[in-house]
């Protein structure tokens, strides 16, 4: 709790007096007059090091504040009109990599921005959420990917991820070692059989649920299609945001 308003240099000077006298407990001081350990151990520190004027409030201004020199804010500044959509962060390191040693904090790089009109809370407020499906109920809609592959003291490891839209529940999650044909079929038909057919599957692009040249489904698309499952296919991530629909394939 902070001291009373009324004349607090006379309580601090009290309070100080009966704790040097060690009449009575610091934690009996503090209780007495509704302050914390903390505070009062900081006004015994600060008595004992500059006597009755350490008792004083002092400024709560920064002892230091750092000057962004004008080098700085022109390459800031320039790194901007070449990268008018990046942030303070990815402007930072983008003259970090160019070799630039004496970088401001990511915090005045915003400043900087902001100072310059080039960050407005319009236009923060105009990003967009990110969009992802929500069905109703489960086995409406799964979505399939690989995501990515990396290497393992075995081999390269290719993550097969199945999710259900409506609960965001992993119907499947397997590590192989190539993103082939063979796998996927084997790891759908043991989550069918744990969890049902769903009615939809979307999945990107990739290997191995879309079809290559001239043909236009794979044998997996197709082998889902015989199941009485619409195949789904994400359009290539080249379209805005509002553009971005899907191709459903029925049977």
């Amino acid at each position: 709790m902070p001291w009373d308003e009324k004349d607090k240099m006379n309580l601090r000077n009290e309070f100080i007096q009966k704790a040097l006298n060690k009449n009575s407990s610091i934690s009996q001081l503090c209780i007495e007059y509704g302050i914390s350990r903390k505070s009062a151990y900081k006004w015994l520190n600060r008595f004992k090091d500059e006597g009755i004027g350490g008792l004083e409030d002092r400024s709560k201004r920064p002892t230091r504040v750092e000057i962004t020199s004008c080098t700085s804010v022109e390459l800031i500044l320039e790194a901007r009109n070449k990268f008018p959509a990046w942030g303070g962060r990815k402007l930072r390191y983008y003259l970090l990599n160019q070799g630039h040693e004496e970088v401001p904090s990511e915090a005045t790089f915003n400043r900087t921005l902001k100072r310059h009109a080039l960050i407005t809370k319009e236009a923060s407020s105009k990003r967009q959420a990110y969009i992802r499906f929500e069905r109703e109920k489960p086995n409406e809609l799964w979505q399939m990917d690989f995501k990515g592959h990396f290497q393992l003291e075995e081999g390269r490891c290719h993550p097969l991820t199945v999710l259900d839209d409506h609960s965001r529940f992993a119907i499947c999650l397997k590590a192989y070692e190539s993103e082939k044909e063979a796998s996927v079929k084997t790891a759908l038909t043991e989550a069918f059989r744990e969890h049902g057919l769903p009615e939809v599957m979307t999945m990107d692009n990739g290997s191995p649920w879309k079809g290559s040249y001239p043909w236009r489904f794979s044998r997996l698309t197709i082998w889902l299609m015989r199941l009485g499952i619409k195949v789904s296919h994400s359009r290539p991530d080249t379209l805005k945001p509002k553009e971005r629909t899907r191709d459903f394939i029925g049977v």
